[in-house]
């Protein structure tokens, strides 16, 4: 690799400082580097456009933490380009590099030393009032979960097409693997190899007892049915993809999530296997 794209979180790196460093060195190395700075955490905000990619990038450096990387990836999924996360923020499950050895690590980007993993993505969208609402694309989790009143919320999940549960608390994440020691891991749901081929439903605070997480085939099709409580019929859900909000349903809406055919690729320089990474990431943050 000799042509890269930094994508950087100014909160993380508010000089620029280690951007402008890893540039330096890629640029005085031979190769081709070129930086965006994030604007904010919405998605619209989080990578340049597409068409603004320079065409010869082969890779993408995302500096600052998961929640950069995730929505990086969800936007540039037409890009077809593999990521690699610096981490500049906390735990860091996704961003295997951190900042002491990053330009070791670039390095050795630079080397071809290194494998690509490939990455489930999840595709959503609403039946709103009858009408199909626009596909959305998360990396780690699609949550449903109530909007902020107090009052917990009825979902009924379809497996399918075929009834599963109804669970009734704040509300249920359906998790790729990535997306296991995410919000998914918070609400007690299970630590997943990334690499698996798996969907994870995990309900939110459940009031129901014997509430699980579910674990199901990567190629089903989950459909999630706001119902109601109260007489009045005036529930509210708020659908998130990966953190961010983009759909309010209403009583008798839908939403419906599966496998999406695009996939995120991840550049590995580590041989160390997923557990090896998890216990030391629990470890450091315990």
């Amino acid at each position: 690799m000799k042509h890269f794209l930094i994508i950087v979180n100014q909160q993380k790196d508010k000089e620029l400082e280690l951007t402008k460093k890893i540039k330096n060195y890629i640029e005085e190395n031979g190769g081709t580097c070129t930086y965006f700075v994030t604007e904010g955490k919405k998605e619209m905000e989080a990578a340049p456009a597409v068409s603004d990619v320079p065409k010869e990038t082969e890779c993408i450096l995302v500096l600052g933490g998961d929640g950069t990387l995730i929505r990086a990836a969800a936007k540039l999924v037409q890009c077809k380009l593999p990521l690699i996360g610096v981490n500049l923020g906390t735990v860091g499950y996704l961003c295997e590099l951190e900042a002491k050895g990053v330009l070791e690590a670039v390095k050795r980007l630079m080397q071809d030393a290194y494998v690509i993993e490939e990455r489930m993505l999840l595709t959503g969208y609403g039946v709103m009032h009858g009408e199909n609402t626009t596909e959305q694309i998360a990396l780690n989790e699609v949550s449903i979960h109530r909007s902020g009143t107090l009052s917990i919320l009825s979902l009924t999940v379809y497996v399918n097409g075929k009834y599963l549960h109804t669970f009734h608390g704040d509300g249920i994440i359906i998790s790729t693997p990535t997306g296991s020691t995410g919000y998914s891991l918070s609400a007690g749901g299970p630590i997943v190899d990334p690499k698996a081929r798996m969907l994870l439903l995990t309900p939110i605070n459940a009031h129901n007892l014997n509430a699980r997480s579910i674990v199901i085939n990567a190629d089903d099709e989950v459909m999630i049915e706001l119902g109601s409580r109260r007489p009045q019929k005036d529930d509210l859900a708020l659908v998130s993809f990966d953190g961010d909000g983009i759909a309010t349903l209403e009583v008798g809406d839908k939403f419906v999530i599966k496998r999406a055919e695009a996939t995120t690729k991840i550049c590995k320089l580590s041989e160390e296997s997923f557990l090896e990474i998890l216990r030391k990431k629990m470890q450091a943050y315990s």
